[in-house]
């Protein structure tokens, strides 16, 4: 599960309302990016499918991010359906249920790699204390994605998602093989748009504070070529893999 070239660190999301342009998407980026993530607007429009059709392009594999949520019988009877997608990875919400934490890792039999969604990376700290949450929550959001990082890695998932803040926590308190995958990337050359992403970093902070797999959306969809900005963040990636590395070259 560990990625072994930069490019391979690199989530692509086919954000995108047709099959017709992830297939594109697809074609286009398939040897430069480790894996194509599939969210709920492209699986719910198009079904099942367009998994089938993106897997066959080319070698990139295939992240399913439809953040799961629901009874533990409902999760694992769903996790059961997409084994014969053959996703490398799907994501479930962690915040609150162990047992359906454990039971959707008993049906994915090890087939597919579950993450745990810890807190979106569209909420602030303004959110959480509007939803109720009391100290230490609402004023540090790093405490609630820590809590459930515990949960997903007492129930058996492979990693998290989680922001790049909160990263190296997750590597320090967990593990190095429990995997983070860090949305909300957003490079220093793409300038700073204005987006829903409230807790951003570079590629290179991101792999400096521990990141797995990096998810990248716009910088690479809107950029006038996207192949070209894509491998600017591997390389971006490669550069700060180097800087982490120990001495001795060992991974």
């Amino acid at each position: 599960m560990k990625p072994r070239r930069p490019e391979d660190r690199i989530i692509f999301p086919l954000d995108v309302p047709t099959e017709k342009e992830a297939v594109a998407y697809a074609r286009t980026l398939s040897n430069s990016v480790g894996l194509f993530k599939i969210g709920l607007e492209l699986f719910i429009r198009c079904g099942p499918d367009v998994v089938r059709s993106v897997s066959a392009v080319g070698p990139a594999r295939i992240f399913l991010d439809l953040k799961l949520h629901d009874i533990p019988n409902t999760v694992s009877r769903a996790v059961t359906a997409l084994l014969d997608l053959h996703a490398t990875f799907a994501t479930l919400h962690c915040g609150d249920s162990m047992t359906m934490l454990h039971s959707a890792v008993a049906a994915g039999q090890g087939k597919v790699h579950l993450l745990g969604v810890t807190l979106l990376t569209s909420i602030s700290e303004k959110d959480l204390q509007e939803a109720g949450y009391a100290s230490p929550y609402d004023k540090d959001a790093g405490h609630l994605v820590l809590k459930r990082a515990a949960m997903a890695k007492a129930a058996g998932c492979a990693g998290v998602i989680c922001s790049g803040r909160e990263a190296k926590k997750i590597k320090k308190t967990f593990g190095e093989h429990f995997l983070a995958v860090t949305p909300g990337i957003r490079p220093d050359w793409e300038g700073h748009p204005r987006d829903d992403q409230v807790r951003t970093v570079t590629p290179g902070q991101a792999i400096r504070e521990g990141a797995d797999y990096l998810v990248v959306g716009r910088p690479i969809r809107d950029a006038k070529d996207p192949k070209a900005a894509a491998r600017r963040i591997a390389r971006e990636i490669s550069e700060a893999m180097d800087g982490v590395r120990p001495p001795d070259g060992s991974c």
